[in-house]
């Protein structure tokens, strides 16, 4: 099992590595393409929007053709993105690359998500989401370090020829060594039906803990967007001192997680989403003293951004794994649909709520103590219904 663990880790990472990796390379992307950096810049929210929508259609067709051809699929469709990128001249062919690469990815996550509801149910599939997203925080932390460092040696497409060999070597992982986890009920499935997903989505089990994971993507996108200008701007720091901080974050946010792995068979799930909630609010209120309290001088002070923000993190880490498994838990006959729609929820809802709180005319400090709260809020709601769930059970 933990082999086959370490292999959807890898094939998760097709994501985030297509997101981080060529960020270092965006001015040198726009100057040699004769394109502003805003388009080019753009293309991470395509490729986010594309991750969201895309999983509506990806999640019928793992449940109706398997994990693991839909797998080898969009692994082969990320190769062929990335060598659309290493190859375009103009923005527009760059653009479509990155259309291809987000299809790619709302494949491959799909089939990783799929494989643990297939194989695991309750606290052993809480662990393993836990896993996953834990272990994904090494990359915003290492990939612009890696990728500015390919860059610099060999120029922008460097970036993009790892993300091709990457894929290649997945590619091979998974033809060889990935079972085919899709239960044989689903063998009968001959057409996708949008009843399902209204069914499901319908589901009110579902949907408090899918918006557990928008409230924590939500904080987790406000953080990442408001970050420079508070940390480079209010705090001074130097972009070198802005990606330490950054890296360390993440690095922090993987630590805890697999603190969080390790007792949640010992406190349970319930209580994991109290100790997230908690997190969050606690993060939040520090925000919120700091900016109301302190002088200008002292609250802006990178630790009285960051202490906050990696408190509320720590939630995150206790918060996503736990709340996806329950998410998933009613549907494992229709895992695909279902993981696609945990993956839509956080994507289309944390964007949302991130894009509605850097738009807020106040401080970027307030904003994202109110993304915190949010947050907050749904976690508990979500902790209450646990208890209720766990009560029937005994019943």
């Amino acid at each position: 099992m933990r082999k086959f663990l370490v292999l959807l880790l890898l094939l998760v990472l097709l994501g985030p590595l297509g997101i981080d990796l060529y960020l270092p390379t965006i001015p040198d992307i726009a100057k040699d393409l004769g394109s502003s950096e805003s388009v080019i810049q753009s293309t991470i929210a395509l490729f986010i929007l594309v991750l969201g929508v895309g999983q509506l259609v990806s999640g019928p067709l793992v449940d109706r053709y398997g994990r693991k051809p839909v797998a080898i699929a969009g692994i082969i469709i990320y190769i062929i993105g990335a060598l659309v990128a290493i190859s375009a001249t103009t923005s527009t062919v760059f653009i479509v690359s990155r259309l291809l690469q987000g299809i790619a990815v709302c494949c491959t996550s799909v089939v990783a998500f799929s494989c643990v509801r297939d194989r695991m149910n309750g606290t052993a599939a809480a662990r393993a989401f836990g896993f996953l997203n834990g272990t994904l925080n090494i990359v915003p932390a290492l990939a612009p370090l890696l990728g500015g460092l390919l860059a610099e040696a060999w120029g922008w497409r460097a970036p993009f020829w790892f993300l091709a060999l990457y894929a290649i070597l997945i590619l091979i992982l998974v033809i060889r060594f990935l079972p085919e986890t899709r239960p044989a009920s689903l063998q009968s499935v001959k057409k996708i039906q949008l009843k399902n997903y209204i069914r499901i989505i319908s589901s009110h089990h579902f949907l408090i803990f899918a918006l557990v994971n928008a409230g924590t993507m939500g904080m987790a996108l406000t953080y990442v967007s408001l970050a420079p200008s508070v940390l480079m701007g209010d705090a001074k720091l130097s972009p070198l001192a802005f990606s330490i901080v950054f890296g360390i974050n993440g690095f922090w946010i993987m630590f805890v997680s697999y603190i969080a792995n390790y007792f949640i068979h010992k406190i349970g799930r319930p209580t994991c989403l109290l100790i997230g909630s908690s997190m969050m609010a606690l993060g939040s209120l520090g925000l919120l003293l700091g900016f109301m309290l302190l002088p200008i001088d002292v609250q802006n002070h990178w630790l009285v951004y960051m202490l906050p923000v990696i408190c509320a993190c720590s939630g995150l880490a206790f918060m996503m794994g736990t709340a996806t498994s329950y998410a998933l838990e009613p549907f494992g006959n229709e895992a695909g649909t279902a993981s696609a729609l945990v993956g839509f929820v956080q994507m289309a809802g944390g964007a949302t709520l991130g894009l509605l709180a850097i738009s807020l005319p106040i401080s970027p400090k307030l904003s994202l103590a109110l993304v915190m709260l949010m947050g907050c809020i749904f976690g508990l709601i979500a902790r209450k219904t646990s208890l209720g769930l766990a009560v029937t059970v005994q019943k």
